[in-house]
């Protein structure tokens, strides 16, 4: 399988997309048009070994609820990345059983390293 989550409204993932131009075989879901479920997000879980590896610390709801100031738990993290989109880190791409989350310039060396 070859899958990325990201969102259409995200400079950074446009950029990043873009860069590098992905074959056709890979299935892009905007989870802002189709939010993820809980399968998919179970998929992620096992892929990435926690629901905390996925959750995006800067959006603007983490902020907004003061969630940096409470002790989260892996089911609270699975329950807000299934609440709202912006909780879930961006953008996520799974090949096969490899999976690569985020945007940090690291991450992303690895998956272009990945697919050469």
């Amino acid at each position: 399988m070859k899958k990325v989550y990201y969102l259409s409204t995200c400079s950074t993932c446009k950029r990043i997309l873009k860069e590098l131009d992905l074959d056709s075989e890979f299935i892009l879901q905007d989870v802002k048009k189709e939010a993820i479920n809980p399968n998919q997000l179970e998929t992620l879980h096992k892929l990435s070994g926690s629901y905390e590896s996925l959750f995006n610390r800067r959006s603007m709801l983490y902020r907004e609820r003061d969630l940096k100031n409470q002790t989260l738990t892996e089911e609270d993290y699975k329950n807000l990345i299934l609440e709202h989109y912006s909780f879930l880190k961006r953008p996520v791409f799974i090949i096969n059983q490899t999976i690569f989350i985020g945007n940090a310039k690291k991450n992303i060396e690895a998956l272009k390293a990945h697919l050469s």
